[in-house]
């Protein structure tokens, strides 16, 4: 069965540049060649193929937006169709390139001194080098301004001790940029890198979403870290939010790739599963299925254009991000839901993709700020009423 059709009912193509369409259709390439002949495998094993890291360096995937540090500077739009194709994949693909780029090498980039720059930057663009980053406990996600983490200073080092969960790449990662707590209250980001003593990691298994995607526990026990090694350019809960923006950027587009890829197989099968003697996309609610999630993906793709836009103008609210992370993801999970519906008792079956995506997105659905977080984001933005905790 073939595997992907394009997916551009409006003709999107046409309002995209020619470096962006390259930039899309090079990394289209490269996970139907490299990456889509083995991720069922590893969706089975529960296991991410981090060697691939290397070649997701070359092709300047790793912090595709920044300058210098061998980055390819690319533009939003260029950088949101790469999330687009990766998710087209698996979204473990796509986080485990998300959070490299959003969530580590993003915040060492903005806030991180000189030398941390210089000593990170450059491999971590290569792949040479992996991040995570630690912001969700055990006891606080959707608050994390709530965290226990604490980093004390004493003398010459600061003492960590705490403990960070549902943390993407974290058993694999060379470096973890975490928030923690200081002695006056103030939360601050840190580096700590692995071999630390201390600090150790555990992986979460058992789980029935992103299963070819790698999930720890970061733990804290008196772990000691230089001085240097705290983020000097910001102080605060905007330190985290800010790198939360750029993921949640990513992951509005990733969405998308999800229900392309979901669509597409579904359309194919729809075309050549008989019953009753035709095939079953000649009946009306078929139909019907397929034409919400073209309809609904072709939306989503406008949405995104305008916010990749908007951000390249340096006009985007962190508001309209969030309007686009609840409105995709949730178009993609209905998406895989109505695809798995069509192929019926074959759609329960990883010979076809689409029940991983399924199961995917509910991860997808749940991190980076809840459908009903951001719902709430939206409202106050537009109410100026405050309805957290309410």
């Amino acid at each position: 069965m073939e595997q992907f059709r394009g997916v551009d009912y409006y003709g999107i193509d046409e309002l995209l540049t020619e470096e962006q369409r390259m930039t899309r259709d090079a990394v289209r390439d490269w996970v139907e060649g490299k990456f889509l002949p083995i991720v069922g495998q590893h969706h089975r094993d529960g296991t991410f193929p981090v060697e691939l890291s290397k070649d997701l360096g070359e092709m300047g995937v790793f912090g595709a937006t920044l300058k210098g540090y061998g980055c390819a500077e690319l533009d939003n739009v260029a950088y949101g169709l790469i999330m687009q194709e990766l998710e087209r994949g698996d979204s473990g693909l796509r986080s485990f390139a998300s959070v490299q780029s959003g969530l580590v090498m993003y915040p060492i980039y903005s806030y991180g001194s000189d030398a941390q720059k210089e000593r990170w930057l450059p491999r971590l663009q290569a792949g040479q080098a992996l991040g995570c980053f630690g912001l969700t406990e055990p006891d606080h996600g959707s608050d994390p301004g709530g965290m226990r983490t604490r980093a004390i200073r004493k003398g010459n080092e600061y003492v960590l001790n705490g403990t960070k969960l549902w943390i993407t790449n974290g058993s694999v990662a060379d470096v973890a940029v975490v928030w923690a707590k200081g002695d006056d209250g103030e939360i601050g980001g840190y580096l700590v890198e692995k071999g630390t003593p201390g600090y150790s990691t555990l992986d979460i298994h058992g789980k029935f979403s992103m299963r070819a995607s790698i999930t720890s526990e970061l733990a804290f026990a008196d772990c000691k870290i230089p001085l240097d090694n705290k983020l000097p350019g910001v102080a605060g809960l905007k330190g985290p939010l800010s790198c939360l923006n750029q993921a949640r950027y990513g992951i509005a587009w990733g969405a998308i790739g999800g229900a392309m890829a979901c669509y597409d197989w579904a359309l194919k099968y729809a075309q050549q599963r008989i019953q009753f003697g035709k095939p079953i996309g000649s009946f009306q609610l078929v139909q019907q299925k397929l034409v919400w999630m073209i309809t609904e993906i072709t939306k989503a793709q406008l949405l995104c254009l305008r916010l990749g836009q908007l951000k390249d103008a340096g006009r985007v609210r962190a508001q309209q991000i969030s309007m686009a992370k609840m409105n995709n993801v949730q178009m993609a999970l209905d998406a895989a839901r109505l695809g798995r519906d069509i192929l019926g008792a074959a759609g329960i079956v990883d010979e076809h993709p689409i029940i991983r995506h399924m199961l995917n997105l509910e991860t997808v659905n749940t991190y980076e700020g809840t459908h009903d977080i951001h719902t709430l984001i939206i409202g106050r933005d537009i109410t100026g009423l405050d309805a957290f905790g309410a």
